[in-house]
Parts: C-alpha cells; structure tokens; sequence
C-alpha cells in the first residue's frame, strides 16, 4: 500500500487505522509542516520524502518505493473497510488479474451521496507493480495497466469536502491544474465555455444524473462543480489574454 502526503494531519491517521495490517506501508511525504510525519512513522518505518513533483509523478516516485508484486493506492482522505481488505486479499490470491478497479462510496459534507455521478466511482487502484504506471497529467492522474483488469464490489470510503470551505480551497488549486493542462491542448474557447459549460455541468449532475435525488447536498455540489467548470475557463482566459500582451480577446 502506498499513499502520498502533505499537511494531512487531520486525515492520515485514520487512513493508516484502516490499513494498519497489510504487511508493507509507504508514505512519501512532501515535507509537511504540521504532525503527518510523525503520525505516519507510528504506522511504518517506511516514510520518505520528496518535494512536491505533482499528483502523477508524486504518485509514480511512491509506487517506486514499494517492493511487494502488488500495489494499493490509497488518498489520506479515504478509508479501506474489513469488507474490502477481504475482498482485495481474495482477488490478489486468484491470480486471475493484473489491476482492479475499485467503487468509491464519497461523501460530502458528511453525506454518502449517491447520485450525481459520484457512485459507484471505480477508480484503478489496485495493480502490479510490473506491468502497470501512473500516467502523467495535471490534474486527475490514472493509473494504467498493460493487462487484464477487473472490478471489485466493496468500496473504498472517501471522506472528501468536509465543509462548503474545504471544497472551495480545493477548487481554487484543481482549477489552476486543470486550466494548465487544458491550456496546453489548445481548448476549446475560454469565453463560448464559461457561457455554455458551468450551466450544462449542473443540468448534467442534478438532472441528468439525478443529483436531485441527494437532496441540497446533490443541489450544492451541482452549483459548485457548475462554479469550477466556470472558473476553469476563466484562467484559461486570463492566461491566453497575458500571454497577448493582456489585449482583449
């Protein structure tokens, strides 16, 4: 198992809890100001650091420390149940598979939400080391893997957006990755985007996909991640407008 950290005072030893049994732990940690270290080091004797490279490459550099066949990604902010540990020591002894997709149960501000496209998730988690990477992106690395892979039943709990502030913290430094990147593919307008995108985004996650059915959780997230796409945008924009000798385009 291995996990990435910086200033996760707050979440890692929870996470840690919920995996104190595997039988390898790495931390890479990117020289956190608050008690992570310490923290982590009570859990395993495997805790190294490294300045922040990014999502992608912070990632890569943790799976390189590992040495066993088989690798679990895990967010300080999410939780591996005894059902899932179960099922992952199951499916690692069959042998049948290279990688596994894992459903995500994520809450926000305290609630499962069920709906809104953030169920069930399934994110590539658990892998050989062998024959698998994370690929390198901005923002939303994956990781792939050259074989065959399958899905599991039990999910990972993820315990993200505590609060209405958290999200908007987070959204601050996702947007500025995700404009980069789409910066760099030469996207699609900035200003034809902030008309049409952040209004299709909320009409996706609480029509579409029923995020009605969350209640006002489902209506807030809907209106935030409509915020985000915005925003979004709009770097973009500010950086194509800078990059023209701040002319008005």
């Amino acid at each position: 198992m291995v996990i990435i950290t910086k200033d996760e005072e707050r979440n890692i030893r929870d996470a840690l809890e919920s995996v104190r049994e595997f039988e390898e732990i790495v931390v890479l940690d990117a020289f956190s100001g608050d008690g992570t270290v310490e923290i982590c080091r009570r859990y395993t004797s495997k805790v190294f650091q490294q300045e922040w490279m990014g999502y992608a490459k912070q990632k890569q550099a943790a799976v390189d420390l590992a040495k066993k066949e088989w690798v679990l990604i895990l967010d300080a902010d999410e939780r591996v149940t005894p059902e899932l540990k179960r099922e992952l020591a199951g499916k690692i002894g069959e042998g049948t598979r290279d990688g596994f997709y894992l459903p995500r149960k994520n809450f926000f501000l305290g609630k499962w939400i069920r709906h809104s496209g953030w169920w069930p998730d399934y994110t590539l988690r658990l892998f050989r080391k062998q024959v698998s990477h994370v690929e390198y992106r901005e923002v939303h690395e994956k990781v792939v893997v050259k074989g065959s892979v399958g899905y599991l039943k039990e999910p990972v709990e993820h315990y993200t957006y505590r609060t209405i502030t958290d999200y908007l913290r987070k959204m601050e430094h996702y947007s500025t990755l995700s404009a980069h990147e789409l910066f760099r593919k030469k996207s699609a307008p900035p200003l034809l985007s902030m008309m049409a995108n952040p209004a299709c985004v909320f009409i996706k996650m609480f029509f579409l996909r029923q995020g009605f059915r969350d209640g006002m959780h489902g209506f807030i997230l809907a209106g935030l991640y409509g915020c985000y796409t915005f925003l979004k945008y709009a770097k973009i924009w500010e950086k194509r407008r800078n990059d023209r000798g701040h002319g008005v385009t």
